[in-house]
């Protein structure tokens, strides 16, 4: 083919590509338009709202332009907002809300708590104990632990541990990392972190890497924080050979291995670790330290960090002093670490609504429903990553037949024609009755039936072949 004629083959090519963008942005006014108009009482609130609260908004994952949608009430794994609209909820409080909003068994352990037990005793209880013990029998990593009242509160306390112990303050976490408000690394250290000079950031799922990075920084580094499935980072599945290179090269360079679960433990019945087996055997996933909430007290605030006996031992408040005299242990204070709703509530709910068997069949779902997703959408430039009944739909510049493995292959331009795409499925499922995150995370209530999740699938079926066109600009 001549020169002249590739080119203006690529000005068409081009000129195409320009029509289809702008026929995207008009859909999108379009669809904003008609959330507007249905959700007149939405747009009140958020304006009233927006006069005590700095953009009507107090957690930034849930604010959406050009207003967030106010909910009224939730029943089982329903949601209704204010301007009377029913969802069926796939956000689940990004995994946080694994037990749905009224189950009869959560509901009576808050009331009898209530009436029984009371509120803020100020002591130690009996279910603090009997709670702590369901956590250990659940996950045979966890010797020890300690409660608290977030993740973010958890990975805090994990690494102060580490720090003690090893006497060493800098710490390697991965790009697209996220272990609460103030521990972000969605790109790179994020501006409102803590100790902003301590963090090393690697590559996810490179395993010539990271074993890299762990040696280099032997006598530096206190410990590897990581996520065996990236959550707020698009869920996207830490690979075996990966997490098991961080465990062996941890110990090798005398590190703490510290796992957060606080989204993945929900997984598998002993957590996410349980599920990821060595390369070479059947061996799981042993971490130093393990960090747990969310979902684990059936909807209480919660966080729980725990492993080794000796790490846990510098938390212990009885009084042990080293051969100079000085006091080894630390302080862990917290009004709320043992209140008598996370704790009575987290014991029935771990004991018995999240049994095992109620954790294996919903994840046994949540591949179904997966797969199921990613078959609608093969040979587009729309995607699914994740593992049991927590997933993430994606939009990105290039059919994906590889699959996702870190944060770069998601890379999107702000304004460009993936984000419109998003926005648009967004639209498309809100105006269907399916409450998603904007972000396209999607995580499965306890309950939900294989019928609701299949009139999921033939919605996203539909927005497929509706907007097909678009996948190719």
């Amino acid at each position: 083919m001549s020169a002249p004629s590739r080119d203006l083959k690529s000005s068409a090519s081009l000129e195409a590509t320009e029509r289809l963008v702008e026929e995207a942005k008009r859909l999108l006014i379009s669809a904003e338009r008609i959330y507007v108009e249905q959700n007149q009482r939405s747009k009140k609130q958020h304006i009233l709202a927006s006069e005590s609260l700095p953009g009507g908004n107090t957690r930034s994952v849930l604010y959406t332009d050009p207003f967030p949608i106010c909910m009224e009430k939730g029943e089982a794994n329903k949601l209704v907002d204010v301007d009377g609209h029913e969802y069926l909820d796939l956000v689940g409080e990004m995994t946080a809300g694994l037990y749905g909003h009224s189950n009869p068994i959560i509901r009576d352990a808050i009331i009898r708590t209530v009436s029984e037990a009371g509120l803020n005793l100020g002591a130690t209880t009996v279910a603090e104990s009997q709670f702590a013990e369901q956590i250990r029998q659940r996950f045979p990593s966890i010797e020890q632990l300690r409660f608290c009242n977030s993740g973010t509160e958890a990975n805090l306390y994990a690494l102060s541990i580490a720090r003690r112990a090893t006497g060493l303050s800098k710490v390697i976490v991965f790009n697209g990392g996220y272990h609460g408000g103030i521990l972000s690394f969605a790109h790179g250290v994020a501006e409102n972190n803590v100790d902003r000079g301590d963090w090393i950031v690697g590559k996810y799922n490179d395993v010539e890497g990271v074993q890299t990075l762990i040696s280099k920084y032997k006598g530096f580094a206190a410990a590897v924080l990581v996520e065996g499935m990236q959550g707020a980072g698009g869920c996207i599945p830490g690979t075996a050979e990966f997490l098991h290179a961080i465990q062996a090269a941890t110990r090798e360079n005398e590190m703490i291995f510290i796992l957060d679960e606080v989204m993945t433990s929900r997984l598998a019945p002993g957590g996410l670790q349980s599920r990821v087996l060595s390369p070479c055997d059947s061996t799981p996933l042993k971490p130093d330290i393990t960090t747990l909430g969310k979902w684990i007290a059936g909807g209480m605030a919660i966080g729980v960090f725990g492993g080794r006996r000796d790490l846990l031992s510098l938390y212990d408040p009885r009084a042990v002093m080293d051969a100079s005299g000085k006091r080894i242990q630390m302080s862990h204070s917290g009004t709320f670490n043992n209140n008598t709703l996370a704790m009575n509530v987290g014991l029935v709910a771990l004991s018995t609504v999240y049994t095992a068997e109620a954790c294996t069949a919903l994840n046994n779902l949540g591949d179904w429903f997966r797969q199921g997703l990613q078959a609608r959408c093969r040979g587009t430039r729309m995607s699914v990553t994740g593992i049991g009944a927590v997933c993430n739909v994606h939009f990105t510049p290039d059919v994906k037949t590889t699959g996702v493995t870190h944060v770069g292959d998601l890379e999107v331009e702000t304004n460009g024609g993936e984000a419109m795409l998003k926005d648009l499925f967004w639209y498309y499922a809100v105006r269907n009755g399916y409450w998603i995150s904007r972000r396209g995370m999607l995580s499965l209530i306890l309950g939900i039936t294989r019928a609701e999740l299949q009139g999921f699938l033939d919605m996203v079926e539909d927005f497929v072949k509706e907007h097909h066109a678009f996948f190719r600009c």
